[in-house]
């Protein structure tokens, strides 16, 4: 395993987060499938999900990160960092794709992760994290709201 990101405590002791690699596709697909909202969504099929994380991977301004609990993939999240003008030229962290394996919720893997998450983003020096999530999603916005993040816009998609 190359150089892990951080080695977290507490409820999730023992749980390593790094950088995912293609080798974790299988995975990581799962973990994005295994919802009500991601089965309707996502495909078995590796092709497409390969071509997304060779350009997630070699872009500096993203990072795909895996939660490894002794080999077994427990969860996963991509931050990504975007420039902007707006607020005074503030970097922006953005967080997508946060997953946590069935088996692992409930021991505070998935608050672990974002607590991470948002010490990666002041430490490359971003002065806003933010994350979308479904409104259908109503637990996902209790732990967001937990963890301190704030519903302070509205989000708004055009798919293409």
């Amino acid at each position: 395993m190359e150089d892990p990101l951080a080695r977290l405590t507490g409820p999730a002791d023992g749980v390593v987060l790094r950088r995912a690699t293609a080798g974790d596709l299988p995975a990581l697909v799962a973990l994005l499938a295994d919802d009500a909202l991601g089965a309707t969504r996502e495909a078995a099929d590796l092709a497409p999900y390969e071509a997304a994380f060779a350009a997630v991977d070699a872009d500096p301004a993203h990072l795909l990160v895996v939660a490894d609990d002794g080999g077994t993939v427990a969860g996963t999240l991509q931050l990504s960092f975007v420039p902007g003008l707006s607020r005074r030229g503030t970097l922006r962290a953005q967080v997508e794709g946060v997953r946590v394996a069935a088996a692992a919720r409930g021991r505070g893997l998935g608050a672990a992760m974002l607590r991470w998450t948002v010490g990666e983003a002041r430490r490359r020096g971003a002065a806003l994290v933010q994350l979308t999530t479904d409104k259908r999603r109503s637990d996902a916005h209790r732990f967001y709201e937990r963890l301190g993040f704030t519903a302070s816009h509205e989000g708004m998609k055009l798919e293409l």
